[in-house]
Formats: C-alpha cells, sequence, structure tokens
C-alpha cells in the first residue's frame, strides 16, 4: 500500500457534494447538495468545488472535458483524500464523492447511480444509499457488497452469495484489494494509461519519475488525464512519488506549475496556454492527446540499455497487455534497477540493520553505476529504504511482489534473504 495511503479509514466516504459552475472563473462555484447535512469541515468546503471544474470554464465544452475524473487532496497527516467527480449538464454540474479509499471503479459506478436518481429525482433512494453507505463499517478487500435501495446494504461472503445468487444484483461490486498489482482491464487508470500513450513515452515518462523532474502532463479529456496520472505513479512501485501531486490542477493554483521542487501534474488543455505563459524551467511535457514528449533531459539514456530494452520489448508483447502484465513488466524493471539493495544491508548483533550506499553502487556496470549514485540521493528511493529498515528493525516480516520479483529474477547477489529473519552478512 501507498505510504501515503491512510490506513483502516473510519469511513467508505466523508462528504458527497453537488456543485454548480458559475459562467466566469471570478464566481466560486456553488454548493447545490451535500451528504451528509452536517458536514461541518468548512476548509473542505471550501476547497473541494474549487477542484470539481478544473478547467478553463468559458472555453471548455462537456465533449472535450469527459464525465469522470478525479483530484487528491492531502491532509494534514500528509495522507491522499480522493476526490471522485462526474460532470453533467454539459460540464456546469458536478457530483463529487470524498473518500479515502482509492476506488476508482467502484466510485466512478456508484455516482453513475446518484446522477440516474437525480435525474429521475429520486432523491429519497439516493439519500438512502448513501446513509446506508456511509453507517456501516469498511468491507475487507474482496468482499462483495450489495448496494440494494430501500434495504440496508448488505455484506455478504462469497459462499454466501453462491448459495443465493439473487443476492448478487447489479449494484453489487467487490471491495478492491488496493494491495495488489493492477490489472488490465479490471483497473480503469492503468488501462486508459497504457491505451492513450505509446511505451516510448511511458518509457520517458517512468524514467522522468525516478529522476523526480518537474513533469506536466496534459490532455482535452478529464477523465484520461487523472487515469493516466494515476496510472503512471501506480507503475513506479515499490515506491511512491514523494513530491507534489496534483493529478488534475484547477485554475486558481496553476502557480504551482512554477514551483521549484519536483511535481507532478496534470492539465486540462484548456488551460495549458496560460501554464506555457510562465516562467516554467527544466519542466517535462506529456501532451496526451498528440501522444508526444518534450523533455530538456535525457532521462532514458541515463537508465542502464539492457534494463530498459527488456522493459520495451516485454511492453510491446501482446501476452502483456492484459492481467498484470503491464505492471509486472514495470515491476522487473525496478527489481533490475533496486533488487541488490539486499546486498547492502549490514547486520551486528545488537545494533540496527543499517544500509551501506557505498555497497549498493560498487562492481556494476558503469551506466548502471552512474543511475545508482543518482538514485540514492532520491527522495522516493530514501523513502523506500527507510521503509524496509523500519520494518527489518522492527522485528516485523515483509514479503511483497517486490521482494518475490528479485528472488525470482535472481535480482540481488545470491545471499539467502529470509523476509521474516533480519539480513545477516
Amino acid at each position: 500500500m501507498d505510504c501515503r495511503t491512510k490506513e483502516n479509514p473510519e469511513r467508505t466516504f466523508d462528504l458527497v457534494l453537488k456543485v454548480k459552475c458559475h459562467a466566469s472563473e471570478n464566481e466560486d462555484p456553488e454548493v447545490l447538495w451535500k451528504f451528509p447535512e452536517d458536514f461541518a469541515d468548512q476548509e473542505v468546503l471550501q476547497t473541494v468545488p474549487k477542484f470539481c471544474f478544473p478547467f478553463d470554464v468559458e472555453r471548455a465544452s462537456r465533449n472535450q472535458v469527459g464525465q469522470h475524473f478525479a483530484f487528491v487532496l492531502t491532509d494534514i497527516e500528509s495522507k491522499q483524500r480522493f476526490g471522485f467527480c462526474r460532470l453533467t449538464a454539459g460540464g456546469r454540474i458536478c457530483l463529487c464523492i470524498l473518500s479515502y479509499l482509492p476506488w476508482f471503479e467502484v466510485y466512478y459506478k456508484l455516482l453513475n447511480t446518484l446522477a440516474d436518481y437525480l435525474t429521475k429525482e429520486l432523491e429519497d433512494d439516493l439519500n438512502e444509499t448513501l446513509r446506508s453507505l456511509y453507517n456501516h463499517p469498511v468491507p475487507k478487500a474482496n468482499t462483495p457488497v450489495n448496494l440494494s435501495v430501500n434495504q440496508e446494504i448488505f455484506f455478504a461472503s462469497e459462499q454466501v452469495l453462491k448459495e443465493q445468487p439473487s443476492l448478487a444484483r447489479h449494484s453489487c461490486f467487490i471491495a478492491p484489494d488496493v494491495t495488489g498489482l493492477p490489472t488490465i482491464p479490471e483497473n480503469r487508470n492503468l488501462t486508459e494509461y497504457f491505451v492513450a500513450v505509446d511505451v516510448n513515452n511511458m518509457l520517458q515518462l517512468f524514467a522522468s519519475m525516478l529522476h523526480e523532474r518537474r513533469i506536466i502532463v496534459t490532455s482535452g479529456k478529464l477523465s484520461t488525464l487523472t487515469a493516466c496520472l494515476h496510472g503512471s505513479v501506480a507503475l513506479l512501485y515499490p515506491m511512491y512519488w514523494q513530491h507534489i501531486y496534483i493529478p488534475v490542477l484547477p485554475p486558481h493554483l496553476l502557480d504551482y506549475c512554477c514551483a521549484p521542487m519536483p511535481y507532478l501534474i496534470g492539465i486540462h488543455s484548456s488551460l495549458l496556454e496560460r501554464v506555457k505563459n510562465k516562467s516554467l524551467e527544466d519542466v517535462v511535457v506529456l501532451n496526451v492527446d498528440t501522444n508526444t514528449l518534450e523533455s530538456p533531459f535525457n532521462d532514458l539514456s541515463s537508465l542502464p540499455s539492457d534494463v530498459v530494452s527488456a522493459l520495451k520489448n516485454k511492453l510491446k508483447k501482446q501476452s502483456t497487455a492484459t492481467g498484470d502484465g503491464v505492471a509486472r513488466a514495470f515491476l522487473r524493471a525496478q527489481a533490475a534497477l533496486f533488487g541488490s539493495y539486499r546486498d547492502a544491508l549490514r547486520y551486528k548483533p545488537g545494533e540496527p540493520i543499517t544500509f551501506c550506499e557505498e555497497s549498493f553502487v560498487k562492481h556494476r556496470s558503469s551506466l548502471m553505476k552512474q543511475f545508482l549514485e543518482t538514485a540514492v540521493n532520491l527522495q522516493l528511493f530514501k523513502q523506500f529504504i527507510d521503509g524496509r529498515l523500519a520494518k527489518l528493525n522492527a522485528g516485523k516480516g515483509f514479503s511483497d511482489a517486490f521482494e518475490e520479483e528479485i528472488t525470482s529474477g535472481g535480482f540481488c547477489g545470491g545471499k539467502d534473504f529470509q523476509c521474516d529473519y533480519p539480513f545477516f552478512e
């Protein structure tokens, strides 16, 4: 799980808003309706509506904008809270669900249901559905959930559903397992990203993220734009983007693009000219609509050529395009780049396990050594190492897809490494 994803949130969602956009950016969006009615966090109520229309409201049409998209807010504990949105009425009305759970497919489906209720003026059904979901505990991963109008939400086991198939109604969904590798076509973000951006640009963007650049992604369709942002960061696993992350930037925050530190920002194409008029330096720009990437750096050539070649070949195979093939191809590349971290762990009896940077970068090919000398100074790598050391020194075992890939691919120096036992040199 991403270190910025909140563990064990109290509710499935915190807030649902219906927001109206005025014809001018000079007027703040208006909240028409909210659930729960007693939601009192004024900062959230003032912030969320401004993220509901992240485009030039005077220029962009609904066809340009698209229906579903998702923004991200960061709370005081640096945890991400997701705003799942559905635009209606020509892009002038937005339904938004605010939740700590990264359940994209589930909440997009729920937004469609809510929009249907509103269109048919079934507000009692809408409120009852939301009230039932709001008051129930967060379901465990892979648990079927049935949203039934005029009934309590029903949490059923898979066995119960097999014995009583009538319970598996159209409104039934499976609580996602967000700890696994994303799959195509089940994961909407990765699917849209893989379809919209060609392999060469995916590799270029991946390399730019590994070098922690200032990165702008732009598209005229909000659903595609935010899917590309969310999909691309997922491919960094087991590492996570540690800097400014704004999947879609509202007009009032465009100055963020002038920030001197690394960022990953999505911008609707209707706002791109305004951004280009600002003083941008050393910025990587991926235009999803034209499938072009502009960069002042040669980040991809800084990665070991054998790793890049293997990743590129894997991504171009038809068999990779479904299931976890894409995610696993990037995971294998990460294992090839960083898997030898195990060999740089140092243990002395009575002392904490440590990581030796010098050992990590030596005895490698010149290009790999050059890359790793840069990598050890990157925030995403430091966070990864700190996380591994914290678990080892706390006596906690860990076994995840990355460690399994290191072992199966032989990407460490051949020493035994027990994930439930401290490393001994």
